[in-house]
């Protein structure tokens, strides 16, 4: 008879996402989980297999705390204002009290090795398309937008928000908005 989890599933996750985000994938042992969530390996090993099970799980999660964000772009009618809204957005659900966490996803991509987990790495490259393909479709609603350039904005903005993901655990709050009303004073 299999025994009865001690934890919840959802809450441990959660706290594993915080260390993946922190820490980035790599730099995250399995005795770091075990301490972060608060089970030991095997708990671990028996409900995500494995590290990796863990990180898939918690950038699943991430998923849905940036869901309401993402709808906001999604939902969005305001073509280049409804990007320039969702990096602020942004900028306030990578805080945490007066620190920015930059984004999960960057954290991780910025310090996996060559050789990294091609699953994870697959994860990794779907969430960053998922935002690019937001970033299109809202520059398309400006009848104005030359066709081919929509792909070319979409990466150069795909880019500025992964370094904009980066520069918020340096930069002040007035830095990271100028770096935002330049990039949208060229687009």
């Amino acid at each position: 008879m299999a025994r009865k989890k001690q934890y919840n599933e959802e809450e441990v996750i959660k706290k594993a996402m915080g260390l993946f985000w922190r820490n980035g994938y790599e730099a995250t042992s399995v005795r770091m989980l075990e301490k972060e969530m608060g089970i030991n390996q095997f708990s671990i090993y028996a409900s995500f297999k494995n590290k990796q099970g863990v990180f898939l799980e918690s950038v699943k999660h991430y998923k849905i705390e940036i869901n309401a964000i993402k709808e906001k772009l999604q939902k969005s009618n305001n073509g280049v204002i409804g990007i320039k809204q969702y990096f602020y957005d942004f900028l306030e659900f990578s805080k945490e009290g007066t620190l920015q966490k930059g984004c999960l996803v960057t954290n991780s991509v910025n310090e996996i090795k060559e050789d990294a987990d091609p699953i994870v790495m697959i994860e990794l490259k779907k969430f960053a398309n998922e935002i690019r393909t937001l970033f299109v479709s809202n520059l398309k609603q400006d009848d104005q937008r030359v066709v081919i350039l929509i792909e070319k904005q979409a990466d150069f903005l795909m880019n500025t928000l992964l370094g904009l993901s980066i520069a918020s655990k340096v930069f002040n709050l007035d830095q990271l908005e100028n770096i935002i009303e330049v990039t949208f004073s060229n687009l």
